[in-house]
């Protein structure tokens, strides 16, 4: 397959799911093509990062800081309409993803070279990314309905943690279930990218199963972290009605 047939399938792929949206009213526009655009460049460019880092893993370091706030800034874009949303999710996302990669490097679950820990962290930041956006959008959209509930607490004068505890449990809770879901049916379902990818790469299939196995563990710790973080956060401000 050439490069230009290759490019131009894609672009059919995602203008066939922006048609299906436009067709059935759902307002994403030309996202999903904009989005396809979007990861391509910057996949073209982490590739060629990528021969420089793992070349010279002293800056394998610097390469996860900037994934870091790059999945900062777009899970703060998300939730921006939350009171001091942007500082939340930087500290959420740096927060899930630094104690589920301390954790699992530390532990010397995958060998502690830059090409595992690069490609560890980037599973793990990206998913960190999705929980702080999943958990902080259900919180203030949770407080936005239930505004009512959460302003009697307050009149009662509760502190605003307890008022928001029922809609930030809800939040966490919510947020984790798509991971869930997918940890639970991996190998019947579906086969996850990481182990693909290490199947890919000529590793036998007992070392990609316990690759992606760490993967996972540390998936779950990251969201979970950050998904806490963020609404911890969030339930410290008296108001938190986003409609």
């Amino acid at each position: 397959m050439t490069t230009v047939w290759f490019a131009a399938a894609l672009v059919v792929v995602a203008a066939a799911t922006a048609a299906v949206a436009r067709a059935f009213r759902i307002s994403i526009g030309w996202q999903p093509v904009v989005a396809l655009a979007r990861a391509a460049l910057q996949l073209t460019i982490i590739a060629l990062l990528l021969k420089g880092v793992l070349s010279a893993p002293a800056t394998a370091a610097a390469f996860i800081a900037l994934m870091l706030l790059t999945a900062s800034a777009v899970a703060g874009g998300r939730i921006r309409t939350i009171p001091h949303g942007r500082r939340h999710a930087a500290i959420s996302v740096v927060a899930g993803a630094a104690i589920a990669l301390t954790l699992a490097l530390g532990m010397r679950l995958v060998p502690f070279d830059a090409r595992h820990v690069i490609a560890l962290s980037s599973i793990v930041i990206g998913n960190a990314m999705s929980a702080s956006t999943l958990a902080g959008r259900r919180f203030a959209h949770d407080a936005a309905v239930r505004r009512g509930e959460v302003e009697g607490w307050l009149a009662l004068g509760a502190t605003p943690r307890r008022a928001y505890d029922d809609i930030l449990r809800t939040a966490v809770a919510e947020s984790l279930l798509p991971n869930l879901d997918q940890t639970r049916a991996t190998g019947l379902v579906t086969l996850p990218g990481a182990f693909v990818g290490a199947l890919f790469a000529g590793a036998p299939p007992a070392e990609a199963a316990r690759f992606q196995l760490v993967v996972l563990a540390s998936i779950g710790l990251a969201m979970l972290v950050t998904a806490l973080a963020v609404t911890l956060q969030a339930s410290r401000s008296r108001y938190v009605f986003v409609e």
